[in-house]
């Protein structure tokens, strides 16, 4: 009997991971519709599973010289994610908290910038949900 429980659980588990990597994969195809087509991919996917206060971090690198689109996307609908770039220092870059929560942004490096990437569901949007980033840049 207790065999049966564990795999069971273990089952339910499984099951229930799919279906967050499923939507996580839907709300990767509704951000993607931000990116125009003079915009190439950086060819990732930046992705967190965030909790209520929990915030995600993503360290990219953007070269100077550039002009690229940042998408950030959390359920079905625009404005549910926070997203905030800072340098290395932790300076604030952009926030679209201050932007009216838009779904994407587009800006141009001067210089090659490490930074971080910090998403956050909007508070009284979600409890919890996924958050995905997409970065793409003009050749």
């Amino acid at each position: 009997m207790k065999f049966n429980i564990r795999l069971i659980s273990f089952i339910t588990v499984l099951l229930l991971s799919g279906s967050v990597y499923s939507q996580c994969d839907t709300i990767a195809t509704l951000c993607e519709t931000h990116m125009s087509a003079d915009f190439i991919s950086d060819g990732q996917q930046y992705r967190a599973l965030l909790r209520s206060e929990e915030i995600a971090e993503f360290d990219v690198t953007l070269y100077g010289g550039s002009t690229y689109r940042l998408s950030a996307c959390s359920g079905l609908s625009d404005g549910n994610l926070v997203f905030t770039i800072l340098d290395q220092e932790r300076n604030i870059l952009f926030s679209n908290n201050e932007y009216g929560m838009s779904p994407y942004w587009d800006f141009s490096v001067t210089h090659t910038l490490d930074a971080i990437i910090e998403a956050r569901l909007k508070p009284s949007e979600a409890e919890s949900g996924c958050a995905v980033l997409l970065i793409s840049f003009k050749p």
